[in-house]
């Protein structure tokens, strides 16, 4: 008997093989797959007369198979199966393509509901690929993969939509068994829907008030759980001492006038901040907010630099171990002889004292920052491991803070060290998430805020176009002319794989196509999520040595990755992404003196689509794109694509900004009526389970 708790493979119909693509998906047990939740829905709610199709749109027809056959393509090595399907109005064809079980599945005479995107063939419309269902009789409209609101999911190699959608119909009925721990006076005041129908409607809505309705209470749950781990960690900060650090004006006056540029009055003013708050008693816990490129790193370096001259450490996390060699790269020739720093990844450790690198192995710099003998430790999040031991960690930075949960950053802030086992380190975090104040200090209760929205001077505007199809190989050719000059390119597909029947173009394809085709003389890379670190480390460092030219990536490029000689983001399937994500993506290039361009492409013809990317050529700071995106998007789809990489977040939007005010208000009613929980053991519980474990190399 399945419950919440099982194995998902006890599923029926679930063999070994889809078990252990849903379990690299994080799906593991069944209560795993009932909270996987769509990333939009297509709406087949009206079905559409054949007569009536229109090329490059999305459309349900319900029809008569007249005949059906499966053939070998004996030049393309596959097979084609091809049906006619009429209604009232006409016929239209339909193909799939590797699939020859459908000519067994569907015969001659059968109903069918068939929903997908018309293409253009040589005698009209045609459906490739399209999803189907058997219908008992014209117009039935029970089907869960071709009528009403259809869920789409995020997907995997060999994965369908459909499988998924089947294997969530035949457990949704647990969905009844879920503990609802959100505490019932909430649930009352807030009119919220129980979690049970929250969770069927979010992947079974029979309207979009469905969907809104969903939306908001699971949406609500994590907002509020986030807000009431940040108003304990606040409350205990509360309570905590930190170690003051001395401003030496004279010192740092004399490393910004060593810098090779001008710092922005931005720069200048969230620096004063940051040192301001490091000088008291109590832990700062700050989030320094700037658009990509905006040079938040020099910012917190300032307060590294004040901190190792009053005879402590600091220690900067990042995300990725390219990131964190970045960060080691650009302190390291900033800070020069100011003080000794060190870089310590799974697979680098290294030591920089008066600017000189010193290759050490990882026991020698555990040792180094044990003694104190290194004041600026650089890493990822291995740095949370307990066998490192610091001797006076007295200010933690964070780098992209948003691919941390808050339990990690409480963890840096709970670190003793040797020396000042009594004080707890003072906490800076930094995002290039374009994040409103308000919204920002409603979804992060626990941190004070710094915002740098000044560019630094100099920086060229980089020149931004939406990409006809028909342009296509002119835009090739210009790359080509770019990488002649000396420049590399980056390319970037929605998926890792083509596993969607929406035609998305994948990393694997392109490479294949870019590196056969296009440019077979260039030197190519594949960068994508499933490599392991050392081989994504290994494709990273040939393209930051412009060995390889053109780089074809998924968006795991999206944070971080500093390559200055890169001057041409190309980006496929544009569409599939948020503005802001876009945004980042763009930032990857445009870092050094050279004219930097981007290029977007796209196979929709939807207004609002390319009214969404002809925003990104009138625009280039991410506040602005950020709210724009918002508001073309609108309220319908669950996963915001803006808030990419914010793990806490997969339903609500980050410009939700009232629920994020009202989950924040409940939360800090609850605690000031019992602080210890011991009223709501349930939600005391989930906070316990929930709290987050990251894995990001």
């Amino acid at each position: 008997m399945l419950t919440l708790n099982s194995d998902i493979a006890k599923i029926n119909r679930i063999g070994t093989a889809m078990a252990k693509k849903l379990k690299g998906l994080g799906v593991a047990t069944v209560s795993d797959l009932l909270f996987y939740f769509p990333f939009r829905y297509d709406d087949f709610s009206k079905t559409t007369l054949v007569r009536d199709l229109r090329v490059g749109e999305a459309a349900n027809i319900v029809g008569r198979i007249e005949f059906i056959q499966t053939k070998r393509s004996p030049r393309r090595r596959m097979h084609i199966t091809e049906a006619l399907v009429s209604d009232e109005t006409e016929s239209v064809k339909a193909i799939w393509f590797n699939q020859p079980f459908i000519g067994k599945v569907l015969c001659a005479g059968d109903y069918v509901s068939l929903s997908g995107k018309v293409e253009k063939d040589y005698g009209g419309p045609v459906l490739i690929s399209p999803e189907y269902e058997k219908v008992s009789f014209v117009g039935g409209n029970t089907n869960v993969h071709t009528q009403g609101l259809v869920p789409a999911y995020h997907l995997t190699a060999n994965l369908t939509h459909k499988q998924l959608r089947f294997l969530i119909k035949s457990v949704i009925h647990l969905a009844a068994a879920l503990d609802d721990w959100l505490p019932a006076e909430i649930i009352r005041e807030l009119k919220l829907m129980p979690l049970a129908a929250a969770v069927e409607k979010i992947h079974f809505p029979k309207t979009p008030a469905d969907i809104d309705k969903a939306k908001k209470r699971l949406g609500f749950n994590e907002v509020f759980l986030l807000q009431m781990r940040s108003q304990m960690i606040r409350r205990a900060a509360a309570m905590a001492a930190a170690a003051p650090i001395a401003f030496r004006e004279k010192e740092t006056k004399a490393f910004v006038g060593s810098l090779p540029f001008k710092l922005t009055d931005d720069q200048r003013r969230a620096a004063w901040e940051i040192i301001r708050d490091i000088g008291g008693v109590r832990p700062m816990a700050r989030l320094l907010e700037g658009d990509v490129g905006s040079g938040k790193t020099v910012v917190a370096l300032m307060a590294m630099l004040n901190v190792a001259w009053n005879g402590y450490q600091s220690v900067l996390l990042a995300p990725t171990e390219i990131l964190a060699r970045q960060h080691y790269e650009l302190i390291r020739k900033l800070a020069g002889n100011q003080a000794p720093i060190c870089l310590l990844t799974r697979s680098q450790s290294l030591m920089s004292q008066a600017a000189t690198d010193q290759k050490m192995t990882k026991a020698e710099v555990l040792k180094t920052v044990r003694r104190a003998a290194c004041r600026i430790i650089i890493g990822t999040h291995a740095l949370l491991e307990e066998k490192v031991e610091f001797d006076s960690l007295s200010l933690a930075v964070i780098d992209e803070q948003h691919r941390f949960g808050v339990e990690q950053r409480a963890l840096l802030t709970r670190t003793k060290s040797v020396k000042v086992r009594a004080y707890s380190p003072h906490l800076l975090s930094m995002t290039a998430t374009p994040i409103p104040r308000s919204l920002a200090l409603a979804l992060y209760g626990d941190l004070d805020l710094s915002i740098i929205k000044e560019m630094p001077a100099g920086r060229k505007k980089i020149i931004t176009s939406v990409i006809p199809e028909t342009k296509r190989e002119q835009a090739y050719g210009f790359i080509r002319e770019k990488i002649r000059e000396g420049r590399q390119a980056f390319v970037i597909c929605p998926l890792i794989d083509a596993s969607d029947k929406l035609g998305v173009k994948s990393v694997r394809e392109e490479f294949e196509k870019l590196d056969k085709r296009v440019f077979p003389d260039l030197k190519m890379g594949m960068l994508h999520g499933r490599l392991k670190a050392a081989d994504k480390e290994a494709v990273m460092r040939e393209f930051l040595e412009n060995k390889t030219k053109i780089l074809v990536a998924t968006s795991v490029v999206e944070v971080g990755v500093d390559v200055p000689n890169a001057a041409i983001m190309m980006i496929e399937g544009a569409d599939r992404f948020g503005l802001a994500q876009l945004h980042q993506f763009r930032g990857r290039v445009g870092r050094s003196e050279h004219q930097s361009y981007c290029f977007f492409f796209t196979d929709s013809s939807s207004e609002k689509t390319l009214e969404r990317l002809k925003a990104m050529t009138v625009y280039n700071d991410g506040f602005s794109l950020a709210k724009i995106d918002l508001k073309l998007r609108g309220p319908g789809e669950v996963y915001g694509t803006i808030q990419k990489g914010f793990p806490e977040l997969k339903v609500v939007s980050l410009f939700d900004y009232e629920i994020m005010k009202t989950a924040r208000e409940q939360a800090e009613k609850i605690l000031a009526k019992d602080e210890s929980l011991a009223s709501w053991p349930a939600l005391c519980q989930i906070l316990e389970e929930k709290k987050e474990v990251v894995h990001l190399e």
